[in-house]
């Protein structure tokens, strides 16, 4: 019954696809190029300044620790609305999709750099 189901919203997507205007079709492909791009700069960020996590583990302050991840989710936000053009979506939804991928990239961040924090008390 699954296997139904996924065929038959496979069908229905490729129709929908194949019926979609050329201009539209370019665009859902632009933005599904900024979104891999974005997340591949969310993901990359916090392990290639890694000496900042460093740093700030050293520190021993949750003051510095907090600006340091309030400043990767700013730069995070920063990329995300350059991609876009500065703008936060044209309808509700966009806008709802962009702040939950905000709130995503704020928890990933929270995380690797726990991790690396983890790694580097580990070491000394």
């Amino acid at each position: 019954m699954l296997t139904v189901g996924l065929v038959l919203t496979a069908t229905l997507v490729i129709i929908w696809y194949y019926r979609m205007p050329i201009e539209q079709r370019d665009a859902v492909w632009n933005m599904i190029r900024g979104v891999l791009i974005w997340l591949g700069f969310v993901a990359i960020l916090p392990w290639a300044t890694f000496w900042i996590v460093i740093r700030t583990a050293r520190a021993n302050s949750n003051t510095i620790s907090a600006v340091m991840l309030v400043g990767y989710w700013l730069i995070d936000i920063v990329f995300a609305l350059y991609l876009t053009g500065g703008s936060f979506g044209h309808s509700s939804w966009q806008t709802a999709i962009l702040i939950l991928g905000f709130l995503c990239a704020a928890l990933y961040n929270f995380l690797i750099c726990e991790f690396i924090a983890d790694r580097t008390d580990d070491a000394f």
